[in-house]
């Protein structure tokens, strides 16, 4: 079956047959991201009142109850109630799940290495992923016919898919310049493979959260102008076999009535076929 987008002008012919999810694989029994020095984490056999779900010690089926923080734990998406007390749910968070998707690479910057800032505390040895060098990659006019940017950043090591982050690990973040670029966009899904577009250690204001939503900084209220349609993705894993450029995205997500959840942004590799659609 073929399957054909319009997308500014142009005929694409939509590759299902080669979807590739940037998301984390998450092993409840091995190596697993994690961020802040939250728990791994971990299922458990269900069993009880002579039952084990575990076919292996005589079980009838295999039944597994899991802990873990969305948040921390992988790949995960959130909405704005991440930073305001009114329940925005993750599971009720899209009005399509396919959307147009520009990949991009970028490779952080040193704080004290260039003039853009972050909010509270920028410190020089903080990486900072800047306006400029997105805007190396994707112009504004691009950007404004994107339903969602994911951002790969450099070098892209495997370990991304089982990284501890922590005081000795802190992961890069957006510079204030940077995330103003993209929250003025029309952009709906922010996706990124780190696991906070704000820095780690930052007295809880989450700056760059406030602006992506546009909710006021230093409150937890829902406004009219909040920009609730928005998602944020984070920790997901973009393998160098997909290279920058346009996709079509497939975001799924859990029907969760939380914040957050675990998540499988699939990309779907998109061939232009205008000339022969002209024909």
């Amino acid at each position: 079956m073929s399957t054909f987008v319009e997308f500014d002008g142009h005929t694409y012919q939509l590759e299902l047959s080669q979807a590739s999810s940037i998301a984390i694989p998450l092993a409840f029994d091995k190596a697993q991201p994690n961020h802040f020095g939250a728990n791994q984490a971990k299922k458990e056999i269900l069993q009880g009142d002579g039952f084990i779900g575990d076919t292996s010690k005589g079980g009838s089926c295999n039944v597994s109850s899991i802990e873990m923080v969305p948040h921390c734990n992988g790949t995960h998406t959130e909405t704005v109630h991440h930073i305001i007390d009114e329940l925005v749910p993750v599971g009720n968070a899209l009005t399509s799940s396919l959307t147009s998707c520009y990949v991009l690479s970028v490779t952080p910057q040193r704080a004290s290495d260039t003039n853009e800032h972050y909010r509270p505390n920028r410190e020089d040895n903080d990486l900072l992923i800047t306006r400029q060098a997105l805007e190396q990659e994707l112009s504004s006019q691009d950007l404004d016919l994107m339903g969602a940017v994911a951002i790969r950043t450099l070098p892209n090591t495997r370990d991304k898919r089982s990284r501890v982050y922590g005081e000795s690990e802190q992961p890069p973040f957006f510079s204030t310049e940077a995330i103003e670029w993209l929250s003025q966009s029309n952009i709906h899904h922010l996706l990124v493979d780190f696991p906070s577009i704000d820095k780690m250690f930052d007295e809880g204001q989450l700056h760059n959260h406030h602006t992506f939503w546009n909710v006021p900084h230093g409150t937890h209220q829902l406004t009219d102008t909040t920009l609730i349609h928005r998602t944020i993705t984070e920790m997901v894993f973009v393998d160098d076999d997909i290279t920058d450029g346009l996709y079509w995205l497939n975001l799924q997500l859990p029907h969760f009535q939380l914040d957050a959840a675990p998540s499988r942004p699939v990309l779907y590799p998109l061939t232009d076929i205008t000339e022969a659609s002209d024909v």
